[in-house]
């Protein structure tokens, strides 16, 4: 303790608990406070009654402060340890060296803190009795003191806590990367050259004109409309090579009853009214056979072709709707399917209905415009031909086509009306489809057991998705790797629930074909491609 004059020595705590006094009035004016540890309540210390000896303090180099030493008397109150705060706070603060409440004396485990905890807590000690009793914090029962060291150690670990994190999430971050890099390089090498393709479409377009000009010199296909040209390389979306055409050939039917085959809604048999349709001809019963339709128009392509060496008609595949003519152009083989259909100029089935849920996304006035095209049927079937419904054989049913409506929405994809326009922002939804059908097509070059899997499972989904995810913005180009994980998450939910709504016909089922076993093997080879980076498109 220091004076108001010359310093002088503190005095021990044994003759500081003997002259102690306190007077009632100061005692007034000092509210009752709570020691650390203690509680205090009309001027008694509860528990402060056990002998506490005094312990022996470490030597330090400090030259201004001690640590204080804790008090051995046996009955000391709390009148005695207010006077003591008082006449603390009294003097100046700086050259202190008798014990001090404000400086944190350890209660529960009994030691003091270091020499330079103290000195740091008397430099803030607060100037009344009132703030000094209230800005110490006890210290729980149980804790220990830090060393030095120990502080040191904490105080260096501080700064460097943010680094940590940052590093953790570097991993990510490059793994995020390399993903997209690997997304980006593979839709170059699917591009396709300009050369190529326009050299593939002046040989197929040239060919198809031959075949619709040999079609309206016969007498059952006379009526033959001009061709619609379809699927991927027609909707920009084929990929690697231009080595794969699909044109419909379709010849109109007016006044015609349509009967659907089965409960999926997608297969229907023709009737044609009476009428001198030159297609009388594969009506024998009430029904208008596409096997003997099918089988005509087959043989007169054939004809056609016979004269033009440079292409050869592949054999007849069972419940195929087209006639598949091959050719070479640039060491690149040439697929050309030659489709047959009818048009049918009415409304759509009624298993159509509760399809093309485009509202949220292109719009009621397109939708209501798409419903008010007319559609095609193709000769098609699945399973055995043999099997009859109603009189009728599956090999002389038809199958519903809405391709057409397919490549107009694909065409014109965007929520807004310029998405992928020179003036309008770019999304990635063909890319995303890019992507989904080159995946399948390696996984079923690898395992031939996902031959029933297609690309046009690919195009569903991505029709599905694009209806869950209207907006251009959840689209966008630069979100290309996002948005194709996201599309790959809809095509596994698909398979493991072995359900695939057919876009135009939701009670249609197109998982059917492959079934739960191969859908799951499926999902499985998916999901490791996916978690491992898509190794299988390097």
């Amino acid at each position: 303790m220091t004076g108001r004059g010359r310093p002088r020595r503190a005095k021990s705590p044994d003759t500081e608990c003997a002259k102690a006094k306190t007077k009632p009035e100061e005692m007034k004016r000092i509210p009752v406070a709570r020691y650390p540890g203690k509680d205090f309540t009309e001027g008694k210390a509860n528990g402060i009654t056990k002998e506490q000896k005094p312990k022996a303090q470490k030597k330090t180099s400090h030259t201004e402060e001690k640590p204080s030493v804790q008090s051995a008397c046996q009955d000391k109150t709390a009148k005695h340890l207010i006077e003591e705060i008082k006449k603390e706070l009294s003097t100046p603060t700086g050259k202190t060296k008798a014990p001090v409440l404000g400086t944190k004396a350890k209660t529960c485990a009994g030691r003091a803190k270091t020499t330079d905890q103290s000195a740091e807590e008397i430099k803030t000690k607060p100037d009344t009795a009132k703030d000094a009793l209230k800005t110490p914090k006890a210290k729980k029962c149980g804790e220990k003191a830090k060393s030095p060291e120990q502080f040191a150690e904490m105080t260096k670990a501080q700064p460097e806590a943010p680094k940590d994190a940052t590093k953790a999430c570097v991993p990510r971050a490059r793994c995020e990367d390399k993903v997209d890099s690997v997304l980006h390089t593979t839709l170059e090498k699917l591009k396709i050259k300009r050369d190529d393709r326009s050299d593939a479409a002046g040989v197929v377009n040239k060919i198809v004109d031959i075949i619709i000009a040999h079609l309206k010199e016969t007498h059952c296909f006379k009526e033959v409309a001009e061709p619609l040209r379809t699927g991927s390389y027609y909707e920009n979306l084929k990929i690697s090579d231009p080595d794969e055409f699909d044109v419909m050939l379709p010849i109109p039917v007016d006044r015609v009853n349509v009967n659907p085959f089965g409960d999926d809604g997608a297969f229907y048999s023709v009737e044609l009214k009476r009428g001198k349709s030159p297609l009388q001809k594969f009506q024998k019963t009430d029904t208008l056979s596409a096997s003997e339709m099918l089988k005509e128009f087959r043989d007169e392509v054939k004809k056609c072709v016979k004269k033009h060496t440079e292409w050869e008609v592949t054999r007849k595949k069972a419940g195929c709707p087209a006639v598949t003519l091959l050719t070479t152009v640039k060491s690149i083989t040439i697929s050309l399917d030659v489709v047959l259909s009818i048009v049918v100029k009415s409304s759509w089935p009624p298993f159509t209905k509760e399809g093309i849920q485009i509202d949220g996304w292109l719009g009621t006035k397109v939708k209501q415009q798409y419903k008010g095209m007319p559609y095609y049927l193709v000769p098609k079937y699945e399973g055995k031909g043999t099997v009859e419904n109603d009189g009728v054989l599956a090999r002389d049913i038809w199958r519903v086509s809405f391709s057409h409506v397919e490549k107009a929405i694909l065409k014109n994809h965007g929520s807004e009306k310029t998405c992928c326009e020179k003036v309008g922002a770019r999304c990635c939804r063909k890319d995303c489809l890019k992507l989904l059908k080159h995946l399948l097509s390696l996984l079923k070059e690898k395992d031939t057991s996902f031959d029933k899997f297609c690309s046009y499972h690919a195009k569903t989904t991505l029709l599905h998705a694009c209806c869950s995810r209207t907006k251009d913005t959840e689209w966008r180009a630069s979100s290309l790797s996002d948005c194709f994980q996201l599309l790959l998450e809809d095509f596994v939910a698909h398979l493991e629930v072995g359900l695939l709504h057919n876009f135009f016909i939701p009670t249609q089922n197109l998982l059917s074909g492959p079934g739960p076993k191969k859908c799951n093997s499926l999902a499985r080879r998916i999901k490791e491609e996916c978690d491992n980076g898509f190794p299988i498109f390097k």
